[in-house]
């Protein structure tokens, strides 16, 4: 047996008990989104944000305390700019996500997908 026939034939493949994590999707409205879930995708509305300028997303879930850490990722972005993550401040009900444009010159032109995991202290 190969490692090739390992990662493709499916029979030999390792398996592994994945946590089970409940989650969910939504659509972001004016910087705001609620979503009761431990993990999710939040897709924002279409964003303008200028160059070297931030998006702040304040997300409501039940799901996270202040202690917690809440892992996010930019995942999709469709038009122009270059976000990234900067700032991530948990508190009891609600997580600011804090996106930077960090592209010299372009303004965010489209939506972008958010995903976040929130793991419990």
């Amino acid at each position: 047996m190969t490692i090739q026939s390992v990662l493709h034939d499916g029979k030999n493949a390792p398996s592994y008990d994945k946590p089970a994590i409940e989650g969910g999707t939504v659509t972001a409205a004016g910087g705001a989104a609620t979503l009761n879930k431990a993990a999710g995708v939040v897709t924002t509305a279409a964003l303008s944000t200028a160059a070297d300028s931030t998006y702040t997303l304040t997300l409501t879930n039940s799901k996270i305390a202040a202690a917690d850490i809440v892992l996010v990722q930019v995942d999709t972005v469709a038009g122009d700019g270059v976000p990234v993550v900067t700032r991530v401040t948990p508190a009891a009900g609600s997580v600011v996500i804090v996106i930077q444009n960090n592209h010299a010159s372009s303004a965010f032109n489209a939506a972008i997908v958010i995903r976040f995991v929130v793991i419990k202290q």
